[in-house]
């Protein structure tokens, strides 16, 4: 639109050529000059934990419930157990954990070991 309207086309020849409101055109038109983008400054809703709160607890091997809580005194942030387990996923973090294996030593004993385990 704004393309168009630079190419001294007028209102009513660019709400029929792309086939929109004159309103709409007109606002974009506008906006346009005002802001020199026509693009939004966010769409969609804004995160609700933010990368200071991500970074307070990156380090931390806690459980989601009581960094919910924790954010739920500090900053007065109602923020659910949810939230925190799909940030922590964001970040990387994953809760797995290792598979229990014995300490051998020996060569021998060790690959005993693999060979009883082994399915």
């Amino acid at each position: 639109m704004a393309g168009c309207h630079l190419c001294n086309k007028s209102i009513h020849e660019i709400s029929l050529l792309l086939n929109i409101p004159r309103s709409t055109d007109s606002g974009v038109i506008t906006k346009s000059k005002q802001l020199g983008t026509v693009t939004q400054s966010q769409s969609g809703r804004p995160p609700k934990m933010t990368v200071r709160g991500q970074r307070m607890y990156a380090s931390h091997q806690l459980s989601a419930e009581s960094i919910a809580k924790d954010l739920q005194t500090l900053s007065a942030l109602q923020i659910s157990t949810t939230t925190v387990h799909r940030e922590h996923h964001g970040m990387g973090f994953h809760g797995r954990t290792a598979a229990s294996k014995p300490y051998i030593t020996n060569a021998k004993r060790q690959m005993q070991w693999c060979k009883a385990c082994h399915h």
